[in-house]
């Protein structure tokens, strides 16, 4: 095998196995950072019954496998949420490495964009949860990607990716000040962590990601409208789209707004 079948191969296997650690993780952060606790302190522990969960059982999916959906002390059902999220990030992080791991600058990009896959997530999940884009998420998120970003080397995806935060951070500022019950600053702040990643890559990832979030966004609401399950009035959560939407241009959809660019002579 050469060496770029193996990065091939090994990259994912293990970026999967780190996503389902990270995404138990990210599950304790979807529960407590909203209700302003700790994400570190106490150890995790059954909701119901209080006992701590034992390490043999918080082995990410298996545990809840082994354990049939079930508390060990009080027999209480255990969300299938949690290893809904594990899989969810072991997977998506497995795809973020097939997508950038097979060579070296894809390797020195890998670290920044499997962070922005799980601060995407934690974000998703507390949005649907509350309606709400914590600024102790968001905010730290801004000097963290850049300093992963920085060690991808490159001066001018860098400096296309500033130009994109600010670009699509001011849209949605613009769009919020004129009307503001349609979004919330939260999605404004995190408009910029889309704008500067999926800018970094190229300008057509940031195009498609940036028309997505508005598009799926769309979609869920006609749905969810139709389905007798809001109104017009009601309030839907828009960070999680923002998110799928720059994803979905990241993990190969970018592709296609490479090519209109290019068609249009840009």
């Amino acid at each position: 095998m050469t060496e770029h079948d193996v990065l091939a191969v090994f990259v994912p296997v293990f970026a999967g196995l780190l996503g389902l650690n990270i995404g138990s993780f990210l599950n304790v952060v979807a529960h407590r950072v909203p209700a302003g606790e700790s994400v570190v302190h106490p150890p995790s522990a059954c909701p119901k019954c209080g006992h701590a969960i034992r390490t043999r059982h918080n082995i990410p999916v298996l545990g809840w496998l082994v354990l049939r959906g079930k508390c060990f002390d009080c027999g209480e059902p255990i969300s299938p949420r949690y290893p809904l999220v594990e899989a969810g990030t072991g997977v998506a992080f497995a795809l973020v490495a097939l997508r950038l791991g097979a060579d070296e600058e894809g390797l020195r990009l890998l670290p920044a964009y499997l962070a922005f896959a799980g601060i995407g997530i934690a974000l998703a999940l507390i949005d649907f949860d509350v309606k709400r884009l914590p600024d102790v998420i968001v905010l730290p998120s801004y000097p963290v990607l850049a300093a992963l970003l920085l060690v991808g080397g490159d001066g001018d995806a860098l400096l296309r990716a500033l130009v994109g935060a600010a670009v699509l951070g001011s849209f949605y500022f613009i769009v919020w000040f004129v009307a503001p019950g349609g979004m919330g600053f939260g999605d404004v702040k995190l408009a910029g962590l889309v704008g500067g990643m999926t800018a970094y890559l190229t300008w057509g990832t940031f195009l498609v990601g940036a028309f997505m979030g508005f598009l799926l966004g769309a979609v869920a609401g006609v749905l969810l409208m139709v389905g007798g399950k809001a109104g017009r009035k009601t309030a839907v959560p828009f960070g999680p789209f923002m998110i799928l939407g720059a994803w979905t241009a990241i993990l190969g959809a970018g592709e296609l707004g490479n090519y209109y660019l290019e068609l249009i002579g840009v």
